[in-house]
């Protein structure tokens, strides 16, 4: 269906944009990925672009979610604005995702400057491109011509030649991008050694080309033959022929939030570019995202702990026989016939389903995954069929998104909807890669079905439940998903909990025990059903900061 165009720049306008610019990298992920060499021959930069596009639109929808309670008006665009920057900011992945979290920024800052004001037209557009532009450049430590900085640049010298409303603007930025990025090859040589145009500068196109879309209802064709030239000839070769950067490079990548000051984050900055390379800094108002390679990731992470508080701290280890670390090609890996896919809430959780041979990705508290961790987890298990375990009722959604797109890249998934690790954990116990896959997915359906769940909590505020009102700091024991116990005491309402539990029988009873969990809780539990219900054993893991005191499964 056509695209019915905005006339000017309101809250409409950045969630259309966004939602459109999500989907056009979605299309253009894998072309991206594949001309990949600059600065890190890693294919994922069109990866990164996406997974960063999408915390925005979560970000943005949320605004939109939140606003519809309390009125049927749209929110301000300054909300939206604000929201899309901040998303970005703090979904940033990789080099390119970190740079196109600072041209949201600086756009939002433009479109965000008149608070309450119904929309910007397209004198105001110019503005936010000018400004998106010149603070990419300069939360670059060494910007190199030849990258996506120099194709925001020209999209902004571009917009800036021209009169007309948000549309005409859009449509000059998108044509100045064009042009800028087919001549970057003759900017910077390892693009020209490879035959490819600059990935983080494709993807920037991509986001214009929503933006033309946004205000026009037309979709914009890539239309620089020289460009297209190149990323086909690429395409068509596979990924595999990308001359990757010569020499060697630091063997870390680290990325972290920051909450700091804006002079703690200056001094940071010096002590970053003298460990590594690649360093870009983007964020302002307290919090920022630092990424950068290095050869001592945990110099890294000490000078964002002396510079304020770092949090959701990633260190991706580039690895021996790397392209990064040797130039060398990667040697081509196998795909493996069956691989499961669990999304699990704690660090112990996620050791003991990789012992079983699952591919996991962590869930910290209030951090649930995109759809696009999921998809990449996928491709990285490597295999033809996938089974998927969310672990999570709110994860519903976000899996079946991932798994149809797994789906549409020719790999096999089944989503089993499994609401509590511990379902999952009963799921895996089951499976049988030698066993035909649908009949592997039915009996693992059928285990994870047949496990009850439980959690025991804190109340973080007043509110009342299906128990009744509960108070901030009350013990909440949780049964398939709903609070049926309010206690003062860890140990007596989880004891409580497992009572209602096996009302109904069990054989086995697992507890998973989070980092906060008392010390006795899993050796009294354990006594209390060795005692009170015959031939039930007991079986107790670590889950390590996962959110819940204490995870209780029941089958």
């Amino acid at each position: 269906m056509p695209q019915v165009p905005q006339t000017f720049f309101d809250a409409l306008a950045v969630r259309t944009w966004c939602g459109l610019a999500l989907r056009a990298l979605g299309r253009a992920r894998e072309e991206i990925d594949a001309i990949n060499v600059y600065p890190v021959a890693d294919g994922d930069t069109g990866t990164n672009l996406y997974l960063t596009m999408e915390s925005a639109v979560t970000a943005v929808e949320a605004v939109f979610d939140g606003h519809g309670t309390l009125t049927e008006r749209k929110p301000p665009l300054a909300d939206a604005a604000r929201a899309m920057a901040h998303g970005a900011l703090i979904g940033a992945r990789g080099n390119s995702g970190t740079i196109l979290a600072q041209l949201l920024r600086g756009m939002a800052q433009v479109l965000a400057a008149d608070g309450e004001t119904a929309h910007t037209d397209g004198e105001g557009l110019r503005f936010a491109l000018r400004r998106a532009a010149d603070s990419a450049r300069h939360a670059v430590a060494h910007p190199v011509e030849g990258t996506v900085l120099s194709v925001a640049s020209a999209a902004a010298d571009a917009a800036d030649g021209t009169d007309g409303d948000c549309g005409a603007v859009a449509r000059a930025a998108y044509g100045g991008a064009c042009a800028a990025l087919a001549a970057t090859p003759g900017q910077l040589a390892v693009l020209e050694r490879a035959g490819v145009v600059d990935a983080g500068g494709r993807g920037l196109v991509a986001v214009l080309a929503a933006l033309v879309e946004t205000f026009t209802g037309e979709v914009p064709v890539f239309t620089v033959l020289e460009a297209h030239a190149r990323v086909e000839a690429v395409l068509d070769s596979g990924a595999s022929e990308v001359t990757p950067c010569e020499g060697g490079g630091p063997a870390f990548e680290v990325i972290y939030l920051l909450e700091a000051d804006d002079s703690a984050v200056t001094r940071l900055r010096q002590r970053l570019d003298a460990l590594g390379d690649s360093l870009v800094v983007v964020g302002g108002d307290g919090l920022w995202n630092v990424h950068v390679h290095v050869d001592d990731a945990g110099a890294a992470v000490e000078a964002g702990v002396e510079a304020g508080r770092p949090y959701r701290i990633r260190i991706t280890h580039f690895g021996l026989g790397d392209v990064h670390t040797t130039g060398a090609e990667r040697p081509p890996r196998e795909r493996a016939q069956r691989a499961v896919v669990a999304v699990v809430p704690g660090e112990g959780l996620a050791g003991l389903y990789g012992e079983a041979g699952a591919t996991t990705v962590l869930a910290r508290p209030g951090e649930p995954p995109a759809s696009g961790e999921l998809v990449a987890a996928v491709r990285r298990a490597h295999a033809r069929e996938v089974v998927l375990l969310p672990n999570d009722a709110e994860l519903r959604h976000t899996a079946a998104a991932a798994a149809e797109q797994a789906r549409a890249e020719g790999i096999r998934v089944a989503l089993i909807p499994t609401r509590s690790a511990v379902q999952g954990i009963a799921a895996l116990a089951v499976h049988e890669p030698e066993r035909r896959f649908d009949e592997d997915v039915v009996s693992m359906t059928s285990a994870a079905g047949a496990t009850r769940y439980a959690e025991v909590a804190v109340a973080e505020r007043q509110s009342w439940t299906m128990a009744g009102i509960c108070q901030a700091g009350d013990v909440l024991g949780l049964v398939d998903g709903d609070v049926a116990v309010i206690g003062a005491d860890v140990t007596a309402t989880a004891r409580a909990v497992l009572d209602r539990m096996l009302a109904a029988g069990g054989e086995l009873v697992t507890l998973v025990l989070g980092d906060e969990a008392p010390v006795s809780v899993a050796d009294i539990l354990e006594i209390h059903v060795r005692e009170s219900y015959l031939a039930v054993d007991t079986v107790v893991y670590r889950g390590g900061r996962q959110g819940a005191l204490l995870l209780i499964g029941v089958e």
